[in-house]
């Protein structure tokens, strides 16, 4: 696994972004253009972990460009804005989060719960923003360089949406959601089947400080906005077919010990046998379920309570 004295390149570091904090819903850093005409209401959040910057990136072009809804409702969001403001550059992984993951707390259990935390606070703040939105984009990126990815439940309507944009060209779709808490796009009506909820999906970018995750972020944002016919999108800047590469997620595997280690350095997309030893974690040995098996997000250091690997396999 990585050294904690690692650091990444940094083509793209934070930025002030108080001046976004006042909004125009009351509440703080979250901005909502009405264009008086039938049609979806369409959220694009960003910051759900402090670090991944790329999300910024591509809210600030919205704003900042003017970008405003034909049809429709536009909702642009900064979710974990105290975790991003504790950014360190000489330690630029560890504001994801302040004491809870923002991206598992979005169930009845933890909104409803006792517990405090900045999280906490902010999910609660936010909870009446992600439960209007018809539609979900929530921007994120990887510890490692690698290829940009949609990450979904496995219902119909998020796979349509996901595919008639066509990039990411890679797909997570989780059958059983992430097995270690409830995303953001699975709160409320948008976890379940069925039913009133419309598409609401992760696109994870790229490495956190790279340019070219904040240029996929803020491509990802405008093809999501002209799918649901909120702007109109230029011919030329929509991305060309390309062949679509699907994983369904299998298991999350947690970690229990700090003696977490991967049998080799991942980075991500790696593939293993079925039974092929893939980590141990004290004296836990982690193997792969099937064929082809698929390790997604490895861990870049062994931190307890938190995902160690996702696999999957083809489909």
């Amino acid at each position: 696994m990585n050294s904690e004295n690692d650091l990444p390149p940094l083509e793209v570091l934070p930025r002030d972004i108080s001046a976004y904090a006042r909004g125009n819903t009351g509440i703080p850093y979250v901005h909502r253009f009405e264009s008086g005409k039938p049609g979806p209401h369409v959220l694009i959040n960003a910051l759900t972990h402090g670090n991944e910057i790329c999300g910024m990136v591509a809210a600030t072009h919205l704003l900042d460009t003017g970008v405003r809804p034909k049809i429709g409702t536009l909702t642009v969001s900064f979710a974990h804005v105290e975790a991003y403001n504790a950014f360190d550059a000489q330690a630029p992984h560890e504001n994801r989060q302040l004491v809870h993951n923002l991206n598992r707390v979005w169930s009845d259990e933890w909104l409803d719960g006792t517990e405090d935390s900045p999280e906490l606070r902010r999910a609660r703040e936010m909870r009446p923003v992600v439960a209007a939105a018809d539609h979900i984009l929530d921007i994120h990126s990887t510890s490692q360089p690698v290829d940009p990815f949609w990450v979904y439940p496995a219902f119909a309507r998020n796979a349509e949406v996901a595919l008639a944009i066509g990039r990411p060209s890679i797909h997570l779709v989780m059958p059983k959601g992430l097995g270690s808490g409830t995303p953001l796009i699975q709160h409320g009506r948008h976890g379940e089947d069925g039913g009133p909820a419309g598409a609401a999906l992760v696109a994870e970018c790229g490495q956190h400080f790279l340019q070219s995750a904040a240029d996929m972020a803020t491509q990802v944002s405008l093809d999501f906005l002209a799918h649901f016919g909120l702007i109109e999108r230029d011919p030329a800047e929509r991305s060309a077919a390309v062949p679509q590469r699907r994983f369904e997620l299998l298991q999350t595997r947690m970690i229990k010990t700090p003696e977490f280690r991967f049998v080799r350095p991942l980075v991500g997309f790696e593939t293993f046998a079925e039974g092929e030893l893939i980590a141990t974690d004290g004296d836990e040995e982690v193997r792969a379920p099937c064929d082809d098996c698929t390790v997604l997000m490895p861990a870049r250091l062994p931190i307890v309570g938190r995902e160690g690997v996702y696999l999957s396999r083809p489909i």
